[in-house]
């Protein structure tokens, strides 16, 4: 195994013999036992004091259970999940949830990374069903979507020609030029426009979001009719106090002035976690400009209250929340009497999860304004197709009111471009050698 090398002078600080020092009596601690928290130091050692005896008792009892199972629930929060969890996915096809059919067409997502081993597990799954493709870019040429487009491309024609092929690709793209435009004319694929007009972090109601949507099923016009039912809320003819977005855009204006320079956006409700991933795009690529801009974060809960709860609750008063709080579960589920009691939870017999979920949630809120942590709540009825419309376009409003109060553009990303020159020099690009000459000589 090769380390990667550290250069310290990237990292900003400067590494003094004083530092080092103090590097070492830490380390010291952690051997000798005599620091803070000394009882809970059997980790360290952990690795050499496990015994061969020990392994065989653990892979016999795995045995077992792989004898019995098909599926194996592991069951547990933060410490008790997170690095079985962490291990497993690195270790597993990233696809395996390809291994079922279902009545409506599994979307999956290429283009987003250019990593070698996720292609190659999404190559390899896709073998056994058959495909097709949306490819969604204006121009054609942006490095990770052209990347997986072209072997995409090549496998769809390789198994069904290109006569068949034209009817498995959908282009989405601009409406009169660019590589993929060019290409999609010439092919003869279907095509959805990209308007100029639109950039791609506000697209979730043009085709970019709606084609993908319908194809999985997705009742795309209830989503469109939550997301007018905002954009009548929010119009220039609601008086600003009545505007949510509006409001939304103001508080965190002012905790942002305030010196509260980070918004963790949270929910109770795992299906919300990755509303949170395209929210921290939105966000981050619109107000992370000019030298200011609020980070975004986010946190799933009640899980992540076993990872990152305690930085929340008791690290830098630089922060404040945002919990997306849904008032009505789709499902219902009672927790039932145990009659030995064994784990306690007999007190709550009858109730149903989402009246345990909402008492977590507002304990976790007052826990959290108690130690300095302003909370925001954006409660939602229930989470279906129009619900999450009017979502959407709360938050893409408020994202524009923001940034303009912020000072910024909040509809271009100067900065996203300082890397894919960095990147083309490095793989000498044509017309790039002059930048490949002076990037190679930093390195």
């Amino acid at each position: 195994m090769k380390l990667v090398n550290f250069n310290a002078a990237h990292s900003g600080v400067t590494i003094t013999e004083d530092m080092q020092r103090a590097a070492a009596e830490a380390n010291a601690l952690l051997h000798n036992g005599k620091g803070a928290g000394n009882d809970f130091l059997g980790w360290v050692n952990l690795p050499s004091s496990i015994t061969n005896s020990e392994l065989s008792e653990i892979k016999r009892i795995a045995d077992n259970l792989r004898a019995k199972a098909e599926v194996v629930v592991c069951i547990g929060i933060g410490g008790s999940y997170l690095g079985a969890k962490a291990v497993l996915e690195a270790m597993s096809n990233s696809f395996e949830s390809l291994k079922k059919r279902h009545n409506n067409p599994t979307i999956v997502f290429a283009g987003e990374n250019i990593s070698e081993d996720y292609t190659y597990e999404l190559m390899d799954a896709l073998k056994e069903y058959s495909i097709a493709a949306i490819v969604i870019s204006k121009s054609g040429t942006t490095t990770e979507p052209a990347i997986a487009f072209r072997l995409l491309k090549a496998e769809i024609e390789s198994r069904y020609g290109k006569a068949e092929a034209a009817e498995r690709i959908v282009a989405i793209t601009d409406k009169a030029r660019g590589a993929l435009k060019t290409l999609a004319t010439q092919e003869g694929y279907p095509t959805f426009v990209i308007e100029d007009n639109v950039g791609g972090r506000y697209s979730v109601l043009s085709p970019v979001g709606l084609l993908p949507l319908a194809v999985a099923g997705v009742d795309v016009e209830a989503f469109v009719e939550g997301a007018l039912d905002m954009e009548r809320l929010t119009s220039e003819a609601t008086p600003i106090e009545q505007n949510p977005a509006a409001q939304y855009a103001i508080v965190r204006n002012e905790l942002y002035k305030a010196g509260k320079k980070i918004e963790i956006l949270g929910s109770y409700e795992p299906k919300l976690q990755y509303i949170a991933e395209w929210w921290k795009q939105l966000y981050g690529e619109s107000e992370g400009k000019d030298l200011k801009g609020i980070f975004p974060a986010s946190v799933t809960l009640t899980a992540d209250l076993h990872s990152m709860g305690q930085y929340i609750q008791e690290g830098e008063r630089t922060l404040f929340e945002t919990i997306i709080s849904v008032k009505n579960s789709k499902h219902e589920v009672r927790v039932e009497a145990d009659e030995a009691n064994l784990d306690g939870l007999n007190f709550l017999t009858g109730k149903r999860l989402s009246e345990i979920n909402k008492m977590a949630e507002l304990g976790v809120r007052l826990a959290h304004i108690d130690g300095g942590v302003p909370n925001l709540t954006i409660e939602i009825e229930r989470i279906d197709e129009r619900t999450i419309g009017q979502l959407l376009y709360f938050f893409e409003k408020g994202c524009g009111i923001s940034g303009y109060m912020l000072g910024v553009n909040p509809f271009n990303q100067p900065g996203v471009e300082a890397y894919k020159k960095n990147m083309f020099a490095l793989l000498d690009k044509p017309g790039y050698e002059e930048e490949s000459k002076a990037i190679k000589a930093r390195l």
